[in-house]
């Protein structure tokens, strides 16, 4: 299947990080923790959280939560993973890695006076009945599954496609099986979620977020729950998608496991972050 061409960069400077000189720059990477970053072209960090082109409402619930101002894999990574970068973030527990991935995903809608836009969106001008739109562009694979364990596979992937509004049943059962097809599923559909091996759960949670022919995918710790073996097929599946022009977002503690993967590699340790070299 030929899929269209993916517009990789959709990210905006906001105006105060646009004028920050090569000083500004240094000073504030200093401030953060004395975060390094390494690599070809790196985007400038950002400093507050209005930078990032949150809405007054993400922006008020940021504050109750007492999270004053990004960390420091948040504050570089956001602008690096928006300008069209293909990064594999890996951070101790608390680094902001999982809540950046989340604000991507959940958190689009900027304020007003921030220009922004996300795979061809206009965020600033778009209402709330349009962000379930742009989220089916965005496919979102957990470490967990997130399968309905009540609904045998194939209702689970018929329950996605119905809530995002397909309606004749021969198409929703072709799309079904064009992406079954997609991952290598090769059990019965008919089964549910308990009666499948860890590998074979995550190939059917990974089909789901195919549904739509989204334009980017970002795994959490996508193998997080599976033994070795069953990680590098997982890995092996994602890196056909990302050849078939699918974008990908990989967050993993696993340090090993990044050298079987393909694009950029960023790393966040002890207030750092800085890009990974290949060897």
């Amino acid at each position: 299947m030929e899929y269209a061409a993916f517009r990789r960069d959709f990210y905006v400077e906001a105006p105060a990080v646009r004028r920050m000189t090569t000083v500004d720059v240094a000073a504030l990477r200093k401030d953060l923790e004395g975060v390094q970053a390494r690599g070809k072209g790196v985007p400038k960090p950002v400093a507050h959280w209005d930078h990032c082109g949150l809405s007054q409402k993400v922006l008020e619930v940021i504050k109750k939560s007492r999270f004053e101002r990004p960390t420091a894999i948040q504050a570089q990574a956001f602008p690096v993973i928006m300008s069209g970068r293909d990064c594999i973030g890996i951070a101790k527990t608390g680094s902001g890695k999982t809540t950046f991935i989340n604000s991507i995903f959940g958190n689009l809608k900027p304020s007003k006076s921030k220009l922004f836009k996300v795979i061809d969106y206009d965020i600033n001008n778009l209402s709330e009945d349009k962000i379930p739109y742009l989220r089916r562009k965005i496919g979102f694979v957990f470490q967990d599954f997130k399968l309905l364990n009540d609904r045998s596979i194939s209702d689970n992937l018929k329950f996605v496609l119905e809530a995002t509004g397909w309606k004749e049943n021969d198409k929703i059962n072709n799309q079904i099986t064009k992406v079954l097809d997609l991952v290598g599923f090769n059990s019965s559909i008919s089964k549910f979620p308990n009666e499948l091996s860890g590998g074979e759960q995550q190939r059917i949670a990974i089909a789901r977020s195919m549904l739509n022919d989204p334009e980017l995918i970002i795994a959490d710790e996508p193998t997080g729950n599976l033994d070795p073996e069953t990680s590098m097929e997982i890995i092996a599946l994602f890196k056909k998608l990302n050849s078939m022009g699918t974008s990908m977002i990989i967050a993993t503690h696993d340090y090993n496991l990044i050298h079987k993967l393909h694009g950029e590699v960023y790393k966040c340790e002890d207030g750092s972050i800085f890009e990974v070299k290949r060897k």
